[in-house]
């Protein structure tokens, strides 16, 4: 894991399989976590992004102690037509590509500079082109 690309005082942004990790406490996502303590960053998810979380087998109590320390952002009437415009001018449309766009939208929104991490880096990269670092995860 390389400090590099997350510099203090910004925005860390979770998508579903980040926040999936942190909730698993996978190694990677928590020396991430970690970091962006240490760097005093904000460390964020949106609100659309536990309805891919959430499933039957996941443990609540853990997912609700790791939501407990991050700001799940609302998914806002701004937010929802920032993301249809991202969508529109990357040429995307639909259900696939909706909640990486909300998602994209929250972190072009976020005190900067944002990074997300991902386990999809290409579609979140070409929503927020060099506005956002995405790191793989």
């Amino acid at each position: 894991m390389t400090r590099s690309p997350a510099r203090p005082g910004g925005t860390l942004v979770l998508d579903s399989e980040g926040l999936a990790k942190a909730v698993l406490r996978d190694r990677t996502v928590t020396g991430w976590l970690a970091l962006a303590r240490a760097d005093d960053m904000r460390v964020t998810t949106s609100a659309a992004t536990l309805v891919e979380v959430v499933h039957p087998r996941i443990n609540r109590p853990a997912l609700e102690w790791t939501l407990s320390r991050l700001v799940v952002e609302p998914v806002t009437e701004p937010i929802a037509r920032h993301a249809a415009a991202l969508l529109a001018d990357a040429a995307l449309h639909g259900h696939k590509y909706a909640i990486d766009a909300i998602l994209s939208a929250t972190a072009l929104a976020a005190p900067g500079p944002a990074t997300i991490l991902s386990s999809d880096p290409e579609d979140l990269a070409t929503l927020c082109g060099t506005r956002v670092t995405v790191i793989k995860i």
